[in-house]
Protein backbone atom coordinates (compact mmCIF):
# COMPACT_ATOMS: atom_id res chain seq x y z
CA UNK A 1 0.00 0.00 0.00
CA UNK A 2 1.26 3.81 -0.95
CA UNK A 3 2.55 5.60 2.17
CA UNK A 4 0.43 8.77 3.65
CA UNK A 5 0.15 11.77 1.89
CA UNK A 6 -0.64 14.77 4.54
CA UNK A 7 -2.08 18.13 2.87
CA UNK A 8 -0.95 20.25 6.13
CA UNK A 9 2.47 20.23 7.83
CA UNK A 10 3.58 22.98 9.31
CA UNK A 11 6.73 21.35 10.54
CA UNK A 12 8.21 18.18 11.46
CA UNK A 13 11.24 18.20 13.77
CA UNK A 14 11.90 21.38 12.37
CA UNK A 15 9.83 24.16 11.35
CA UNK A 16 8.95 24.70 8.02
CA UNK A 17 8.05 28.67 8.78
CA UNK A 18 11.12 30.00 10.31
CA UNK A 19 13.33 32.29 8.49
CA UNK A 20 16.42 30.17 9.28
CA UNK A 21 14.82 26.87 7.92
CA UNK A 22 18.30 25.38 6.19
CA UNK A 23 18.81 22.36 3.40
CA UNK A 24 20.04 20.18 6.25
CA UNK A 25 17.02 20.89 8.61
CA UNK A 26 14.31 20.49 5.45
CA UNK A 27 16.03 17.18 4.55
CA UNK A 28 16.18 15.98 7.80
CA UNK A 29 12.42 16.92 8.17
CA UNK A 30 11.49 14.73 5.33
CA UNK A 31 13.65 11.86 6.36
CA UNK A 32 11.70 11.74 9.69
CA UNK A 33 8.30 11.96 7.76
CA UNK A 34 9.01 9.23 5.69
CA UNK A 35 10.28 6.99 8.46
CA UNK A 36 6.74 7.72 9.74
CA UNK A 37 5.17 6.42 7.01
CA UNK A 38 4.62 9.81 4.93
CA UNK A 39 5.36 9.18 0.80
CA UNK A 40 3.85 12.68 -0.27
CA UNK A 41 3.03 16.17 1.78
CA UNK A 42 1.58 20.01 1.55
CA UNK A 43 4.71 21.77 3.33
CA UNK A 44 2.02 24.63 4.91
CA UNK A 45 3.32 28.56 5.59
CA UNK A 46 0.71 30.42 8.12
CA UNK A 47 -0.21 33.98 8.58
CA UNK A 48 2.05 36.74 8.59
CA UNK A 49 2.75 39.36 6.49
CA UNK A 50 2.96 38.94 2.94
CA UNK A 51 6.19 39.76 2.80
CA UNK A 52 7.34 37.31 5.54
CA UNK A 53 4.97 34.39 4.22
CA UNK A 54 6.36 35.24 0.33
CA UNK A 55 10.23 34.80 1.71
CA UNK A 56 9.06 31.06 3.21
CA UNK A 57 7.70 30.20 0.04
CA UNK A 58 10.92 31.15 -2.05
CA UNK A 59 13.09 29.26 0.77
CA UNK A 60 10.61 25.88 0.29
CA UNK A 61 10.43 26.29 -3.56
CA UNK A 62 14.62 26.75 -3.53
CA UNK A 63 15.30 23.43 -0.84
CA UNK A 64 12.50 21.55 -3.07
CA UNK A 65 14.87 22.36 -6.37
CA UNK A 66 18.06 21.22 -4.36
CA UNK A 67 16.63 17.86 -3.42
CA UNK A 68 16.16 15.06 -5.18
CA UNK A 69 13.84 13.39 -2.31
CA UNK A 70 12.11 16.72 -1.58
CA UNK A 71 11.36 16.89 -5.32
CA UNK A 72 9.94 13.13 -4.67
CA UNK A 73 7.47 14.29 -1.66
CA UNK A 74 6.91 17.34 -1.52
CA UNK A 75 4.23 17.67 -4.42
CA UNK A 76 3.22 21.32 -3.52
CA UNK A 77 2.59 23.57 -0.87
CA UNK A 78 -0.17 24.93 0.93
CA UNK A 79 -0.57 28.40 2.20
CA UNK A 80 -3.05 29.09 4.82
CA UNK A 81 -3.81 32.37 5.36
CA UNK A 82 -3.76 35.74 5.72
CA UNK A 83 -7.03 35.84 4.05
CA UNK A 84 -8.97 34.49 6.66
CA UNK A 85 -11.65 35.88 9.67
CA UNK A 86 -9.74 38.11 12.30
CA UNK A 87 -12.38 37.29 14.63
CA UNK A 88 -11.12 35.52 17.90
CA UNK A 89 -12.10 31.88 18.15
CA UNK A 90 -12.37 31.83 14.06
CA UNK A 91 -8.89 33.18 13.60
CA UNK A 92 -7.23 30.59 15.91
CA UNK A 93 -3.60 30.99 16.47
CA UNK A 94 -3.16 33.20 13.28
CA UNK A 95 -1.78 36.55 14.42
CA UNK A 96 -4.53 39.13 14.17
CA UNK A 97 -2.20 41.93 13.29
CA UNK A 98 -1.53 40.34 9.55
CA UNK A 99 -4.99 38.98 8.97
CA UNK A 100 -6.57 41.08 6.00
CA UNK A 101 -9.32 40.53 3.28
CA UNK A 102 -8.24 38.64 0.22
CA UNK A 103 -7.24 40.38 -2.74
CA UNK A 104 -5.67 39.44 -5.88
CA UNK A 105 -2.71 40.81 -5.69
CA UNK A 106 -1.63 39.84 -2.52
CA UNK A 107 -2.62 36.33 -3.93
CA UNK A 108 -0.60 36.62 -6.96
CA UNK A 109 2.47 37.77 -5.04
CA UNK A 110 2.43 34.63 -2.79
CA UNK A 111 1.79 32.13 -5.95
CA UNK A 112 4.71 33.97 -7.31
CA UNK A 113 7.09 33.51 -4.47
CA UNK A 114 6.34 29.65 -4.49
CA UNK A 115 7.25 29.60 -8.12
CA UNK A 116 4.79 27.15 -8.97
CA UNK A 117 4.49 24.73 -6.59
CA UNK A 118 1.43 26.04 -4.11
CA UNK A 119 -1.49 23.23 -4.54
CA UNK A 120 -4.16 24.57 -1.56
CA UNK A 121 -4.92 27.66 -0.66
CA UNK A 122 -6.88 28.03 3.01
CA UNK A 123 -8.87 31.19 3.01
CA UNK A 124 -12.44 32.89 4.73
CA UNK A 125 -14.71 32.92 1.81
CA UNK A 126 -16.34 35.77 3.29
CA UNK A 127 -13.35 37.80 3.33
CA UNK A 128 -12.91 37.65 -0.44
CA UNK A 129 -15.43 40.06 -1.89
CA UNK A 130 -17.46 38.96 -4.78
CA UNK A 131 -14.96 35.90 -4.70
CA UNK A 132 -12.52 37.53 -6.81
CA UNK A 133 -9.54 35.82 -5.19
CA UNK A 134 -10.79 32.41 -5.36
CA UNK A 135 -11.34 32.97 -9.45
CA UNK A 136 -8.03 34.22 -9.46
CA UNK A 137 -6.46 31.16 -7.58
CA UNK A 138 -8.55 28.37 -9.71
CA UNK A 139 -7.77 30.08 -12.94
CA UNK A 140 -4.22 29.73 -12.01
CA UNK A 141 -5.29 26.08 -10.83
CA UNK A 142 -4.96 26.11 -7.19
CA UNK A 143 -7.23 24.08 -5.33
CA UNK A 144 -9.34 26.21 -2.66
CA UNK A 145 -10.00 25.10 0.56
CA UNK A 146 -12.59 27.54 3.67
CA UNK A 147 -10.77 27.53 6.64
CA UNK A 148 -10.67 29.72 9.54
CA UNK A 149 -13.96 31.21 8.59
CA UNK A 150 -17.67 32.23 9.62
CA UNK A 151 -19.34 32.24 6.43
CA UNK A 152 -22.66 31.96 6.01
CA UNK A 153 -24.07 28.85 3.62
CA UNK A 154 -25.01 31.17 1.12
CA UNK A 155 -21.58 32.56 1.14
CA UNK A 156 -19.68 28.99 1.03
CA UNK A 157 -22.27 28.13 -1.51
CA UNK A 158 -21.49 31.01 -3.70
CA UNK A 159 -17.87 30.47 -3.47
CA UNK A 160 -18.44 26.78 -4.31
CA UNK A 161 -19.76 28.33 -7.19
CA UNK A 162 -16.68 29.86 -8.09
CA UNK A 163 -14.74 26.93 -7.65
CA UNK A 164 -14.48 26.36 -3.72
CA UNK A 165 -13.66 22.77 -3.76
CA UNK A 166 -12.52 21.68 -0.11
CA UNK A 167 -12.89 22.75 4.00
CA UNK A 168 -10.00 23.22 5.98
CA UNK A 169 -10.13 21.00 9.52
CA UNK A 170 -13.72 20.99 10.03
CA UNK A 171 -15.00 21.46 13.91
CA UNK A 172 -11.62 23.63 14.35
CA UNK A 173 -10.76 27.33 13.85
CA UNK A 174 -13.90 27.86 15.22
CA UNK A 175 -15.17 29.41 18.84
CA UNK A 176 -15.54 26.99 21.51
CA UNK A 177 -19.44 28.65 21.78
CA UNK A 178 -21.41 29.09 18.65
CA UNK A 179 -25.15 28.85 17.81
CA UNK A 180 -26.15 25.31 18.62
CA UNK A 181 -27.97 24.90 15.09
CA UNK A 182 -26.52 27.36 12.57
CA UNK A 183 -23.12 27.19 12.74
CA UNK A 184 -19.97 27.09 10.89
CA UNK A 185 -19.61 23.06 11.69
CA UNK A 186 -23.11 22.35 10.88
CA UNK A 187 -22.79 24.23 7.19
CA UNK A 188 -19.55 22.79 6.50
CA UNK A 189 -21.35 19.41 7.15
CA UNK A 190 -24.27 20.18 5.03
CA UNK A 191 -22.74 20.55 2.06
CA UNK A 192 -20.32 17.48 2.45
CA UNK A 193 -21.24 16.43 -0.47
CA UNK A 194 -19.59 18.97 -2.86
CA UNK A 195 -16.69 19.85 -0.53
CA UNK A 196 -13.55 17.23 0.38
CA UNK A 197 -13.95 17.87 4.16
CA UNK A 198 -10.42 17.78 5.54
CA UNK A 199 -9.85 16.14 9.78
CA UNK A 200 -7.16 16.38 12.35
CA UNK A 201 -7.98 13.23 14.29
CA UNK A 202 -5.87 13.42 17.54
CA UNK A 203 -8.64 13.06 19.06
CA UNK A 204 -8.52 16.69 21.10
CA UNK A 205 -8.87 19.11 18.29
CA UNK A 206 -12.11 16.96 17.52
CA UNK A 207 -12.99 14.30 19.93
CA UNK A 208 -12.66 10.97 18.55
CA UNK A 209 -16.20 10.57 19.20
CA UNK A 210 -17.30 13.70 17.59
CA UNK A 211 -15.35 12.93 14.77
CA UNK A 212 -17.07 9.30 14.63
CA UNK A 213 -20.17 11.47 13.83
CA UNK A 214 -18.82 13.37 11.27
CA UNK A 215 -17.31 10.32 9.20
CA UNK A 216 -21.18 9.00 9.87
CA UNK A 217 -22.39 11.98 7.94
CA UNK A 218 -19.94 12.89 5.12
CA UNK A 219 -18.67 10.55 2.38
CA UNK A 220 -15.32 8.68 3.12
CA UNK A 221 -14.18 9.42 -0.80
CA UNK A 222 -14.54 12.93 0.26
CA UNK A 223 -12.89 12.87 3.61
CA UNK A 224 -9.81 13.65 4.32
CA UNK A 225 -7.36 13.37 7.62
CA UNK A 226 -4.32 15.85 7.99
CA UNK A 227 -2.31 15.95 11.27
CA UNK A 228 -1.73 20.01 10.95
CA UNK A 229 1.67 18.49 12.16
CA UNK A 230 4.01 21.38 13.73
CA UNK A 231 7.42 21.38 14.30
CA UNK A 232 7.78 19.12 17.69
CA UNK A 233 5.60 16.39 15.75
CA UNK A 234 7.09 13.28 16.09
CA UNK A 235 9.35 14.34 19.29
CA UNK A 236 6.73 13.89 22.30
CA UNK A 237 6.00 16.19 25.12
CA UNK A 238 8.00 18.91 25.79
CA UNK A 239 8.14 23.28 25.16
CA UNK A 240 9.16 23.89 21.77
CA UNK A 241 8.78 27.22 19.37
CA UNK A 242 6.63 27.81 16.22
CA UNK A 243 6.51 30.69 14.14
CA UNK A 244 5.40 33.12 16.69
CA UNK A 245 4.28 30.85 19.38
CA UNK A 246 6.27 29.49 22.62
CA UNK A 247 4.17 25.96 22.98
CA UNK A 248 3.60 22.80 25.44
CA UNK A 249 3.20 20.12 23.97
CA UNK A 250 1.81 17.66 26.54
CA UNK A 251 0.88 14.05 26.72
CA UNK A 252 -2.49 14.67 24.61
CA UNK A 253 0.51 16.23 21.64
CA UNK A 254 -1.44 18.63 21.18
CA UNK A 255 0.25 21.87 21.22
CA UNK A 256 -1.37 24.83 23.00
CA UNK A 257 -0.63 28.52 23.14
CA UNK A 258 0.55 29.44 26.31
CA UNK A 259 -2.96 30.99 27.71
CA UNK A 260 -4.31 27.68 27.01
CA UNK A 261 -6.94 29.64 25.11
CA UNK A 262 -6.79 27.91 21.79
CA UNK A 263 -4.87 24.93 20.09
CA UNK A 264 -1.49 26.02 17.94
CA UNK A 265 -1.72 23.08 15.32
CA UNK A 266 -0.88 19.22 16.50
CA UNK A 267 2.26 17.00 17.11
CA UNK A 268 0.83 13.92 16.21
CA UNK A 269 1.86 11.61 13.40
CA UNK A 270 -0.03 9.70 10.50
CA UNK A 271 0.33 6.33 12.46
CA UNK A 272 -0.91 7.91 15.12
CA UNK A 273 -3.82 9.26 13.43
CA UNK A 274 -4.81 5.95 11.43
CA UNK A 275 -4.47 4.02 14.86
CA UNK A 276 -6.87 6.67 15.99
CA UNK A 277 -9.43 6.59 13.25
CA UNK A 278 -9.16 2.64 13.92
CA UNK A 279 -10.12 2.94 17.10
CA UNK A 280 -13.41 3.91 16.52
CA UNK A 281 -14.59 1.79 13.90
CA UNK A 282 -13.03 3.01 10.74
CA UNK A 283 -12.09 -0.08 8.56
CA UNK A 284 -8.74 -0.27 6.37
CA UNK A 285 -10.64 0.31 3.08
CA UNK A 286 -12.07 3.76 4.88
CA UNK A 287 -8.63 4.41 6.42
CA UNK A 288 -6.65 4.27 3.44
CA UNK A 289 -8.73 6.97 1.21
CA UNK A 290 -8.93 9.70 4.54
CA UNK A 291 -4.67 9.29 4.87
CA UNK A 292 -3.66 7.86 1.02
CA UNK A 293 -5.95 8.08 -1.62
CA UNK A 294 -8.33 10.61 -1.37
CA UNK A 295 -5.59 13.60 -0.74
CA UNK A 296 -4.13 11.90 -4.02
CA UNK A 297 -7.16 12.94 -6.13
CA UNK A 298 -7.31 15.92 -4.91
CA UNK A 299 -3.59 17.09 -5.40
CA UNK A 300 -1.80 15.32 -7.62
CA UNK A 301 -3.50 15.49 -10.99
CA UNK A 302 -2.65 19.05 -10.98
CA UNK A 303 0.95 18.41 -9.80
Amino acid sequence: MNGYFDLQVNGYGVDFNSDELTAENFAAALVALRRDGVERLLPTIITDTIETMCGRLRRLAMLRDQSPLAKQMVVGLHVEGPFLNENDGYRGAHPRDAIHPANVEGMRRLLEAGDGLVKLMTLAPERDEAFRTIDFLIRSGVNVSAGHTDASLEQLKGAIDHGLSLFTHVGNGCPMQMHRHDNIIQRALSLADQLYLTFIADGTHVPLFVLKNYLSIADPDRCIVVTDAIAPAGLGPGRYKFARWDLLIEDDLVAQAPDRVHFVGSAITMKQSEANLKKIGISDEACAKLTRTNPRALIEPRS
